[in-house]
């Protein structure tokens, strides 16, 4: 059975008063997808899984993790990664110190992709790197940098086009240079970071509809892509308020590509594709 408006109050209100979460801003055409495909693979109707989840939490927890996308790969849109690499970073480079947070960093592929192009800047030394999440779980996973090798195979083609000017053609030639960042054991079906990496973010949890800045510094780069494309337009307007206001200076905020600033909020914000500039006051 379709999922209908009411079915999406009715979730919306379970969740605000049996969990830990609040989807009231949440656009409800994304909400319906998602509520439409998670039903099926529960079987169940929406009168069944609300109960459900009012009486388990663990259940109801679950569910919440169903519907936050935790979809996230090494290098993803390699062209973005490469005005990264040759004109946003380099631009920070007589800063004392780069600071540069992903918000709903997911799993971490980014953050660790963060991390190798600036080390082959020559600027992980002088980066701090934060990365925060709804789920813990999802955070410890970023944390461990340890990945599926068969499912992230394909996205390492986007590691030769991003830090080695490749055309994207796979190549075990490259190993040498990967064995810098990260262990590929085919066998064990694994991708491993390196310590060096695994060890240098902040993580926190924190829930971007509710939550201040946590880690209570200024951003000279904040990395938020793929997110706000789930809320509606008030509570994206909240999120660009925080980031605008936790980033300094001039500094650079990055959305998904399909994702824009419109409204009020578009005024206080430069378009630098793919970036958006901090305006001046």
């Amino acid at each position: 059975m379709e999922v209908v408006a009411k079915d999406i109050q009715n979730f919306q209100l379970t969740v605000r008063d049996h969990t830990d979460y609040d989807f009231s801003d949440y656009s409800r055409t994304s909400l319906q997808r998602r509520l439409n495909r998670i039903l099926l693979e529960l079987d169940m109707n929406m009168d069944q899984m609300v109960q459900q989840m009012k009486k388990d939490r663990d259940f109801a927890n679950r569910v919440m993790r169903k519907i936050t996308v935790h979809t996230t790969e090494l290098f993803r849109d390699p062209d973005v990664w490469k005005i990264i690499k040759n004109e946003l970073l380099p631009g920070l480079s007589d800063q004392p110190t780069i600071r540069i947070w992903h918000p709903g960093c997911s799993t971490g592929q980014e953050v660790y992709s963060m991390m190798i192009v600036l080390d082959g800047l020559g600027l992980l030394d002088k980066s701090e790197i934060y990365g925060s999440d709804l789920h813990s779980e999802v955070i410890e996973t970023a944390r461990q940098g340890r990945y599926k090798f068969r499912f992230n195979q394909s996205y390492l083609e986007n590691f030769d086009r991003v830090m080695l000017n490749g055309e994207g053609t796979f190549s075990w030639n490259q190993r040498k240079y990967w064995k810098k960042y990260f262990h590929i054991d085919e066998t064990g079906d694994t991708i491993q970071m390196k310590d060096f990496l695994r060890e240098k973010p902040a993580y926190k949890k924190l829930d971007l509809v509710k939550d201040a800045n946590l880690f209570l510094v200024n951003f000279d780069l904040i990395v938020c892509r793929n997110v706000i494309i789930y809320f509606n337009a008030e509570l994206q307007n909240r999120v660009f308020e925080l980031f605008h206001s936790n980033l300094k200076d001039h500094g650079s905020l990055l959305l998904g590509v399909h994702e824009s600033i419109m409204g009020a909020y578009s005024k206080k914000f430069v378009k630098k594709d793919p970036f958006y500039q901090k305006a001046k006051v």
